[in-house]
């Protein structure tokens, strides 16, 4: 029985390492490029985003590892028990937009009492990165909170990742795409199985709430990431 508990015990150690560990690679990593002020709180913004979906997966009583952090990329929570219904899906993808931008905004309350530049770039980077992950396609959240309104909004994420990666080309935006492509073939071809309509299966009630809710907070977050960046100085 002891060393049972030494087993368990060891386990979660070792969950707690690399969640640790992953977090202080990936400031390491954004402080070579940021310094150290900007990649703590940029590593602390991502951790606020990706404890919502935890704390969101765990009360829906689904089995969910300690978030797991891989630099210039973001990080993720490991869904050991994937959601039953894409109402639950779209549950625990929405809370991590809505944590996260709570956290952007106490960063831009703090820019705001204290006259910070760097806060306020934070809050601006807070903002940008919640309204990046609502993106309506899968892997991003947006695909998952989309998906209990309509699985063929996943077609409309398509140009807006061209449109992005025209923008800005990034490697991020290619591997997305690449992550993306299975779950728009499937939207194209249509969900004719008994399994795959059961479970976008929601009534209109629940489609309007979860559609007001994305639509509200992409538009305050469009709002926010427009005047913070105009407020922005140069050096950032």
């Amino acid at each position: 029985m002891k060393l049972l508990w030494l087993l368990l015990g060891g386990a979660k150690l070792g969950k707690l390492a690399l969640t640790g560990g992953s977090m202080l690679l990936s400031i390491v990593a954004y402080a070579w490029l940021f310094g150290w002020g900007y990649a703590v709180g940029f590593v602390l913004l991502i951790l606020i985003h990706e404890m919502g979906h935890y704390l969101a997966a765990r009360r829906r009583g689904l089995d969910v590892g300690a978030p797991t952090f891989i630099p210039f990329v973001g990080a993720w929570i490991e869904l050991k028990q994937q959601p039953h219904d894409a109402e639950t899906e779209a549950y625990v993808g929405m809370a991590g937009p809505l944590v996260g931008t709570l956290g952007a905004l106490a960063f831009y309350a703090a820019a705001r009492a204290t006259g910070s530049d760097l806060l306020l770039a934070l809050a601006y980077a807070g903002f940008f990165l919640n309204l990046f992950n609502l993106i309506p396609v899968s892997p991003f959240d947006g695909g998952r909170i989309s998906a209990v309104i309509s699985p063929r909004l996943w077609l409309l994420g398509v140009p807006l990742l061209i449109a992005l990666f025209l923008w800005r080309p990034s490697l991020l935006l290619v591997l997305m795409a690449i992550l993306a492509a299975p779950q728009v073939m499937q939207a194209l071809r249509g969900f004719s199985a008994p399994e795959q309509q059961a479970y976008y299966l929601a009534d209109a009630e629940t489609r309007t709430s979860y559609a007001a809710l994305y639509l509200g907070l992409a538009g305050f977050l469009a709002v926010m990431c427009h005047e913070l960046h105009a407020q922005l100085p140069r050096a950032f």
